[in-house]
């Protein structure tokens, strides 16, 4: 090999070698660069913030709230802080949500109001609802196992009276109704926050306008009583509806519309389909029927009913008329 290709060799791999020392210089540099971590932002205090969506007319409870970090930059003097005193999560406990608050929402001491505070049982209402109270007795108010946020059903039992024995019957006249409150306790946790069983004399429920008429002219004509209401129920009263057409979920409607539309209907009051029991449907010796009104009645007087026989029963079945002299004698046929 003579001295030219030699030298044309060696300046090759000089240039070959140079062009790898940058090419390796230069994407090391790049990678450099984007391995760069950001700068760290300090946490601040811990701030009580929601756990999950609190919509208006919500009633605080224990699985509601959480504790959770938040920057110092963004920190705001209506948050609740875990180092004040103020800030005991338990002291919120049954408190209403007064403004909307979504989750992990810092809550502010002017989104929630208490027992104490003006308008607590106005915000408790929803859209277009009203509060009734009901009194009731240690049998009827379920020996004091219904609590604020229960869903009841609403019982009225009356006599009819007439000539003879009077009409015993019992009629459920509105269903679904959520409690708001038993006495002036609109939560079922004691001071050291543990459920409480106690026994009340007046339950606040919500109520449409319509049903809150109604409910008022119950209280003048017999005795009220609470059926609890299992939670299942609401998911058969909202099957029923959307079998009977009454809820129509629009085609082109989010997920979460149909949710709202759904839940709206689940949790509405119901005043239709009235269920009734009479006294002849629990004992033979009781009447099935409308009494007689007797004469010089009202002008709505119903139809008279015959007359009853010994013992005050009455058949809503077919009867034989049967004489023995100059008495006359009314016999049940096939009566139960």
């Amino acid at each position: 090999m003579n001295g030219k290709k030699l030298i044309l060799l060696v300046g090759a791999l000089v240039i070959a070698v140079v062009t790898a020392i940058m090419a390796k210089n230069m994407f090391s540099g790049s990678g450099a660069n984007q391995a760069q971590a950001a700068p760290v932002v300090p946490a601040g205090p811990e701030v009580l913030i929601a756990r999950k969506p609190l919509p208006v007319g919500t009633i605080i409870e224990a699985d509601d709230l959480v504790f959770q970090a938040w920057p110092k930059e963004l920190l705001d003097g209506t948050y609740y802080t875990e180092d004040e005193e103020d800030s005991d999560p338990t002291a919120l406990y049954g408190t209403v949500v007064r403004t909307a608050i979504a989750a992990g929402q810092p809550i502010t001491r002017g989104s929630l109001v208490g027992p104490e505070d003006r308008g607590f049982l106005a915000a408790a209402l929803g859209p277009g609802m009203r509060a009734v109270t009901i009194p009731v007795s240690n049998t009827s108010g379920v020996a004091g196992f219904i609590f604020p946020g229960d869903r009841v059903d609403l019982v009225l039992t009356q006599e009819v009276s007439g000539d003879g024995p009077s009409l015993k019957a019992s009629e459920t006249i509105v269903r679904n109704l959520r409690v708001l409150a038993t006495d002036q306790r609109i939560t079922d946790k004691n001071e050291d926050g543990q459920v409480e069983v106690k026994t009340f004399s007046t339950v606040t429920v919500e109520a449409t306008p319509k049903i809150a008429e109604k409910v008022a002219v119950a209280q003048t004509i017999g005795q009220l009583s609470l059926s609890l209401r299992a939670l299942v129920d609401n998911t058969a009263e909202l099957e029923r509806a959307i079998a009977s057409g009454e809820v129509e979920v629009p085609e082109d409607a989010t997920p979460g519309e149909e949710r709202k539309l759904l839940l709206a209907v689940a949790n509405k009051p119901i005043d239709t389909d009235i269920t009734y029991t009479t006294g002849g449907q629990v004992s033979r010796f009781q009447r099935s029927s409308i009494p007689s009104q007797g004469s010089g009645g009202s002008s709505n007087a119903q139809p008279s009913a015959p007359a009853a026989p010994a013992g005050g029963y009455v058949s809503a079945g077919p009867s034989v008329r049967v004489a023995r002299g100059n008495a006359v004698t009314v016999v049940p046929v096939g009566a139960r």
